[in-house]
């Protein structure tokens, strides 16, 4: 690479990292429940129930729950993949069904019970599935795995529910909003099995 290259590949790296560091700022700090954001005319109150825990945010309404998540309370484990509610990565439980959180607006969930990937385990106890996905190395790049895990949280509730046998092909079909790029979906089934208590 000769040197003026390499300097235009420096600057543009260094352009962009500080071009991160506003947005990164804004994020609150741990313990904080209320995002302090600035409020115009095109913004309104929302209460957000996320992980047990209360947040106020001040939001427009077209902004979605991926972004409140993301960008606005710093819950970065909800992944943007396609934004276009295609691949799953952003799948959260509302209410314990699980939902693409790309396509639906913060403000319509005022209220309801919301759980991200950070709030499946207790503590530093991992939550069954998230156990599963470790033992059985149910992810490769790990991209898409908070989607794939909290979807699996959401099938087997299903299960539960609806009384349905864990099969390969059951898994499979209800796990289908949920891609993996690396192609990981046989250890994917089989966590979700182990995880169900299907050996």
């Amino acid at each position: 690479m000769d040197e003026s290259r390499r300097r235009f590949v420096q600057s543009a790296a260094a352009t962009a990292a500080f071009g991160a560091v506003p947005a990164a700022a804004q994020l609150p700090m741990a313990g904080t429940a209320e995002v302090a954001a600035p409020k115009d005319a095109g913004q309104q109150a929302v209460n957000l129930n996320i992980n047990g825990r209360p947040y106020t945010l001040h939001l427009e309404a077209r902004v979605t729950l991926l972004d409140a998540l993301r960008e606005h309370i710093g819950l970065t484990g909800t992944k943007k993949g396609c934004d276009r509610g295609q691949c799953g990565a952003c799948t959260v439980l509302v209410g314990g069904r699980r939902i693409n959180s790309c396509l639906a607006l913060a403000v319509a969930h005022e209220g309801d019970e919301i759980t991200t990937i950070e709030g499946l385990g207790r503590g530093s106890r991992p939550h069954p599935v998230q156990a599963a996905f470790v033992a059985l190395d149910g992810f490769q790049c790990g991209y898409c795995t908070p989607g794939q895990i909290c979807s699996a949280v959401g099938l087997l509730a299903e299960a539960a529910a609806e009384e349905f046998e864990l099969t390969d092909g059951a898994i499979r079909e209800r796990m289908s909003g949920n891609l993996c790029r690396c192609g990981a979906y046989p250890n994917i089934v089989a966590a979700v099995k182990k995880a169900g208590g299907v050996a």
